[in-house]
């Protein structure tokens, strides 16, 4: 009696307990992972709003935007790296943002002007205090630096139709640098990782597609 007592038991459990139970594990974990995934939640926002060019829409204009903008992105690893702080990494996009809002209202001097000065100025102040000599990390983010920022002067004095291009590709090539940091984890936040490596795909298909 005792033993067909609990084989009866454990038949209700597995009929009636163990699948709902399996369900909430389930919710959960996707609840969970949804949750973590906020970094491509707000980048899929803020790509989906319409562009703030002043009435640029996704024309010439708004090219010329995105070829300004993209040295502010390597920048951001550059200084990062040269700080060793990665908490500091949303805190510099942060005001990497104002920087460009401001200085698009001000229209004294070109938003790459000011980007390149002052990656100069952390290259010179890494060079001279031997972190550049050093540090592989802040080698590899000066040579990503480069390389970025080549992409997108390059598509800034280019014919218009090879420069959307060349600046689409720039910026596809750093969302895959982001998402290679985000797999090594190193350098900057995760999060920001996650979050610059979408928003950079997205403009890269938009400057291709919708420009």
């Amino acid at each position: 009696m005792a033993n067909s007592h609990l084989t009866d038991e454990t038949a209700a459990r597995s009929a009636g307990h163990e699948e709902p139970d399996t369900d909430r594990r389930t919710r959960t974990h996707w609840a969970r992972f949804l949750a973590n995934r906020w970094p491509t939640a707000l980048a899929l926002a803020m790509t989906a709003l319409p562009s703030s060019g002043g009435g640029e829409g996704t024309g010439a204009g708004a090219v010329g935007v995105f070829a300004q903008v993209l040295p502010l992105l390597p920048l951001l690893y550059l200084v990062v790296a040269k700080l060793g702080r990665r908490a500091l990494t949303w805190p510099l996009l942060g005001a990497g943002v104002v920087s460009v809002v401001g200085l698009r209202m001000l229209d004294v001097v070109a938003i790459s002007t000011v980007y390149v000065s002052i990656a100069l100025v952390v290259l010179v102040w890494g060079a001279l205090d031997g972190h550049l000599r050093r540090t592989g990390e802040f080698r590899l983010q000066a040579l990503g630096w480069a390389v970025f920022t080549a992409l997108a002067l390059t598509g800034l004095v280019a014919d218009p139709d090879l420069g959307r291009y060349v600046i689409a590709a720039g910026w596809l090539l750093h969302g895959v640098w982001d998402f290679v940091h985000l797999w090594r984890n190193r350098t900057v936040a995760r999060s920001f990782a996650e979050w610059c490596g979408v928003v950079d795909v997205v403009v890269a298909v938009q400057l291709v597609v919708l420009v």
